[in-house]
Parts: C-alpha cells; sequence; structure tokens
C-alpha cells in the first residue's frame, strides 16, 4: 500500500452544498464529500476494499512489489482485477492503480447514500456529481501549482481524475514531472496511465509525446502534464485559472 503523508493541499479543497470528512484507516487516507457525513459507511468500504487487498497480496507478495504489468487472474476480487488490468492497459505493476481504485471503491459504495460523492485519495479523485466540475492542479514548486485546475462536464457518469507527480509525495515515478493528470471513467485506469505519463518526463520537451502515450490509452479521456512552467494538454476537458489564483 502507500505510506502516509501530510496532505497540506486538502486546505484548499472545497465542494459547495456538500459536507466534507476525511476517514483514515491504516495507510488509506480519504477526503471525502457526500450530502451527508457518510463517515461510518466510509470506514467499512475502506476495511472491506483493503481486506480483499490485503487477503490478494499475503497470497501473492510479487503483486505488491512488481513494477511490471500483472498475469490475469479471474479469481482475484474485482478490485484486484481492475488493478491487474489498468496496469495491463498502461505498461506498469498492478499496484500503481491501488489509490484510484480504493477511491473508485468506496466512492462508488457511498453513491447508494448520496448522489453527489466525491473522494480524494492522495491527489487521486472519484466523483460524481451533477454539472461541470473544476478540479485543481496541485504541483508542488511549479509556478502553475494551484493556479489552473480541469473543467470537466461529466454529466451522469461518476469521473475519475488521477494525478502522479516525479516531484512531489512518496509515490514511486520515475519521471520528472511537477503532475501528470489523467480523466477517466475508471479511476484504477486513471491512476495506472498517470503513473505511466508521468515516467516518460525527464523535462520539458517531454510533454508532447507523454501526452501522445496517454491519449492512445483505450479508455483515457483527458490527460494534463505540468513540468515547471510549462503545460500541455489533451482531450475531453477545459483548463481553467482558478478562482482567486493569480498566475
Amino acid at each position: 500500500m502507500t505510506t502516509h503523508q501530510e496532505r497540506t493541499y486538502r486546505s484548499a479543497a472545497s465542494d459547495a452544498g456538500l459536507t466534507a470528512f476525511q476517514i483514515a484507516v491504516k495507510e488509506t487516507d480519504l477526503l471525502i464529500h457526500a450530502r451527508t457525513d457518510l463517515s461510518a459507511a466510509a470506514r467499512e468500504l475502506i476495511l472491506r476494499c483493503r481486506g480483499y487487498l490485503e487477503r490478494y497480496i499475503a497470497d501473492h507478495p510479487d503483486f505488491a512489489r512488481t513494477l511490471s504489468p500483472w498475469k490475469v487472474d479471474p479469481w482475484a476480487p474485482a478490485i484486484v482485477q481492475e488493478m491487474i488490468e489498468a496496469g495491463r492497459k498502461a505498461g506498469v505493476g498492478p499496484m500503481a492503480a491501488v489509490a484510484g481504485a480504493v477511491a473508485e471503491y468506496v466512492g462508488r459504495g457511498l453513491l447508494a447514500y448520496s448522489d453527489a460523492v466525491s473522494v480524494e485519495n492522495g491527489g487521486d479523485l472519484f466523483i460524481r456529481k451533477a454539472g461541470a466540475v473544476t478540479v485543481g492542479i496541485f504541483a508542488g514548486n511549479s509556478p502553475l501549482s494551484l493556479k489552473v485546475g480541469v473543467r470537466l462536464l461529466p454529466g451522469n457518469d461518476p469521473v475519475a481524475v488521477c494525478t502522479s507527480s516525479g516531484t512531489v509525495g512518496h509515490s514511486l515515478s520515475r519521471g520528472r514531472s511537477d503532475a501528470a493528470c489523467v480523466v477517466s471513467l475508471s479511476a484504477s485506469l486513471a491512476d495506472a496511465v498517470a503513473t505511466a505519463t508521468g515516467n516518460l518526463i525527464q523535462s520539458r520537451g517531454d510533454i508532447g509525446s507523454a501526452i501522445d502515450f496517454a491519449r492512445a490509452v483505450d479508455g483515457v479521456s483527458g490527460v494534463v502534464v505540468i513540468a515547471r512552467d510549462r503545460i500541455g494538454a489533451w482531450g475531453e476537458l477545459e483548463i481553467v485559472p482558478l478562482k482567486g489564483k493569480k498566475g
């Protein structure tokens, strides 16, 4: 799983009309917005999905360590199968999809109690909300960090926005992107492709080729890459300045 870290970017997170609450179970630390405080239900969902993952890893220790795609396993729990498929599409290990997978598992479970839900897990978001949605991009020391956001019109379908960084946080990345942000209907896929896209960035000159990689993955609907003071984007999204942010 992932190590816990202080998530200072959460001070900028808000969702008008929804109740915010935070749930932490072992390494899993989620910021959730819903119609009401659903802490008890969220905790049960976290424990359930962690149980599936922990039991599978206990039986297959290399699953948690490999940086290569994992073999298809039709007997694995559904959340594990989603991570395997995402890793295979992106060309990375299945654990590259774990934060997104957990966010989506909990978010979909909470839709039974609230028609509007967002779940953030280490910068990876699962969102179900009517109307336009704007997600700010945290990019560490880049001058563009939290100055721009991704505006989406997801309609009635939940959507995932997942971000990987080679300069922020403890997640493993072979690249030097400040933010590689991927949009998909699948949070597992968005997370895995964000990792793979970020791996391709060593300098600002790699932005174009990294975007070309992400857009070629079936199931990806948008991508944004930030490297220092440069930004590139493609897909069904709009890059907008964040309200109250200048630059």
